[in-house]
């Protein structure tokens, strides 16, 4: 029986995805980890422990002590705020990695897995339909943490036999969790504004076309990849993963067909420059081709649910 460590169980992939993993390996087999508590429905379902990815000691000794053979390492600063601090953001987010990494090699761990995203790519990679091998020139410093956890990923597969194994995300979107500091988290925030207020204040451009995903395919990815035969995965750096590219216009409009008389309005921060260095949609066909990906959602089964369960929390 697989035992799998999550590390930032707290954040927005995490909260999700270890549930998930409970319900496939069994509530005790998944030990939750964050620098943070986490929700009851986390600490109170399974095992449960503060956890800095930075603390080697603390690391090894819950990778030990809980017997684990998977890591689902997803603690980072995210694009935005790494911009704020960017020494801080590079170290917590590269450093994380290598410390996983290593700890992986010398304790012969079965499977890593490391998120990464559309942030590797930059102003010089071609924006529509961005292929999986392209240009790469990223311009922030999450972007830049990204390409070169990237290159660790392949380096320590090739050099040591590590089975790591990623996905590059493009913006995620869940009802569960509030957004966290990423450039594409209007999508989230536009939603709890519509229920709460009736109008947003937007940070990027209305025609500002960036790709995105529901929350449920990208846990279904997540799993799908990382249950895959090892001789099906064919990238060892970071897999292409699409779902559906809008703007915030359109967004707002579908948000309209249910609340009509939402209002959105248009004030582009720093936040801006880094979208208009994005791809504006993926093409995902090799992780289709090697590991059998799929999409369920498009923007209105999305902007459907989302409204219907930020709604609930607020009744």
């Amino acid at each position: 029986m697989e035992k799998i460590l999550v590390i930032g169980c707290a954040g927005q992939i995490g909260s999700e995805l270890t549930l998930e993993l409970r319900k496939i390996y069994g509530d005790a087999n998944v030990v939750a980890t964050d620098i943070k508590p986490a929700d009851k429905e986390i600490t109170e379902g399974g095992p449960f422990e503060i956890l800095d990815v930075l603390d080697t000691h603390r690391l090894f000794g819950t990778v030990s002590r809980n017997k684990i053979t998977q890591i689902y390492h997803l603690a980072a600063i995210l694009s935005g705020n790494a911009e704020k601090k960017p020494i801080a953001s590079w170290h917590i987010n590269m450093e994380s990695l290598l410390n996983v990494m290593e700890l992986s090699r010398e304790l012969n761990l079965s499977k890593v897995f490391w998120p990464s995203s559309i942030a590797v790519f930059g102003p010089t990679t071609p924006r529509q339909n961005t292929s999986q091998f392209t240009v790469m020139e990223p311009n922030t410093v999450y972007g830049i943490s990204k390409l070169a956890g990237e290159r660790w990923l392949e380096y320590y597969f090739h050099k040591y036999g590590v089975d790591g194994r990623s996905i590059r995300y493009p913006g995620l979107i869940s009802h569960k969790t509030e957004a966290g500091g990423g450039t594409t988290d209007y999508a989230v925030e536009i939603f709890y504004e519509a229920i709460r207020q009736k109008q947003y204040e937007c940070f990027l451009a209305e025609d500002a076309y960036l790709p995105m995903q529901f929350m449920d395919d990208a846990i279904k990815a997540t799993i799908n990849l990382m249950e895959a035969p090892a001789d099906k995965i064919q990238v060892r750096s970071s897999y292409n993963v699409a779902g559906i590219s809008f703007s915030p216009k359109e967004i707002a409009e579908e948000i309209k067909k249910q609340i009509p008389d939402f209002k959105i309005t248009y004030n582009p921060d720093f936040r801006q420059a880094i979208a208009e260095s994005w791809p504006q949609s993926i093409d995902d066909s090799v992780a289709q081709k090697d590991w059998g990906l799929t999409n369920s959602f498009d923007l209105k089964k999305m902007t459907d649910v989302m409204l219907k369960e930020v709604g609930n929390k607020f009744r």
